[in-house]
């Protein structure tokens, strides 16, 4: 068998790309293809806005002229004005269970990073840190939700064949009984009325791209001292959200104020994934209207991100967003968080509050 990895500077070369995991994936039952626009578009570097302080290089690794891994690079230099490390981020990474295959291309990618001054190489983020980040190490068993990382269990171990140590560990956490669970939960947390000053409401369409604006001020500011952050700019997150609408709706997002200030943001979404599994990555008129339609018997709710601006942390907000947490998973049968980080206290504490229990790490 014969090797070989390219740089990817071709339309032939990107068509290989992104058809790689769909001979990795092929069979796998609890995989959800990624929509095959929506990957050119996140790796558009005239497009996306947040390559505009980032550089991307994307490999492929081929065997007998059959593409079987992929890899994309990118070095941030924002990441490294913030934390003072020129660090590159690997992301997109698919194999099959190859070591050659892997060695490979990791081999070219550092190459190509030592060309750069890059000083460590860590993933998978794919590609920013407010995308797809990490990779699944438990619960292979069960489909993925949507914007949980999902992956073939062999992974771990061909990261590590390639020199790869574990930095952070993250998990998931889920609570799949939600209706047993708020029928036993005491009265007394189960608070009601909102104090003077304070207001709780859903976001307004008609105000739609302020709202975003709004929300992304706190997420901004309350995010800010977490691990690898990096503040979101007004571009990056109109690009980021561009699909939002059709995985949420205004009464799945709250915003806390105080004083008129937005100083709160529960973001829910919709667990569309059973909904896109069988589209097969591939995106239409027909697709469009299954999701619509499908989306109003979606029973699983997934709590995007839960943020509070930091000087406001240990006030009333926290107590407010747990209630209307509370309100809107009634509505649902199970309820699931994105990954979270073992310091992320406000966060671990609300997911237990809503009987929530670790899931995937």
């Amino acid at each position: 068998m014969s090797y070989g990895v390219r740089v990817v500077r071709s339309r032939a070369a990107m068509i290989a790309f992104l058809h790689v995991p769909f001979i990795v994936r092929t069979g796998a039952p609890n995989w959800v293809a990624p929509f095959e626009t929506e990957v050119r578009r996140t790796l558009n570097v005239h497009r996306n806005p947040y390559f505009a302080s980032a550089s991307l290089r994307l490999f492929v690794c081929f065997r007998d002229d059959v593409p079987i891994a992929r890899l994309a690079v990118i070095i941030s230099r924002a990441h490294e004005t913030k934390f003072g490390v020129r660090t590159a981020f690997f992301g997109f990474f698919e194999s099959l269970n190859d070591t050659t295959a892997t060695q490979m291309l990791f081999d070219e990618a550092e190459r190509y990073c030592r060309q750069e001054r890059v000083e460590v190489l860590e993933g998978p983020v794919s590609p920013n840190h407010y995308s797809e980040v990490g990779l699944q190490i438990s619960g292979f068993d069960s489909l993925s939700s949507l914007f949980q990382p999902s992956n073939p269990s062999y992974y771990p171990a061909l990261l590590e064949a390639a020199g790869f140590l574990m930095t952070e560990q993250m998990f998931t956490a889920r609570n799949a009984g939600v209706s047993g669970f708020l029928r036993q939960e005491p009265l007394a947390a189960r608070s009601s009325g909102t104090p003077e000053g304070w207001v709780v409401r859903p976001v307004r369409l008609a105000d739609y791209c302020l709202e975003l604006d709004r929300i992304r001020e706190v997420f901004n500011d309350a995010f800010a001292d977490n691990w690898h952050f990096l503040p979101v700019s007004r571009e990056e997150y109109t690009f980021c959200t561009k699909d939002l609408k059709q995985i949420t709706t205004p009464d799945l997002i709250r915003i806390v104020e105080y004083l008129g200030e937005p100083v709160g943001v529960l973001m829910c979404v919709l667990d569309v994934n059973p909904l896109l599994q069988p589209m097969h990555g591939k995106t239409g008129l027909f697709s469009y209207l299954r999701l619509r339609r499908g989306r109003r018997h979606i029973r699983n709710l997934i709590i995007y991100a839960v943020g509070i601006k930091r000087k406001f942390q240990s006030t009333r907000a926290f107590a407010l967003l747990l209630r209307e947490a509370r309100n809107i998973i009634s509505h649902f049968d199970s309820v699931e968080t994105t990954w979270m980080m073992p310091g992320n206290i406000l966060a671990i504490r609300a997911s237990k509050r809503l009987g929530m229990t670790p899931d995937k790490h």
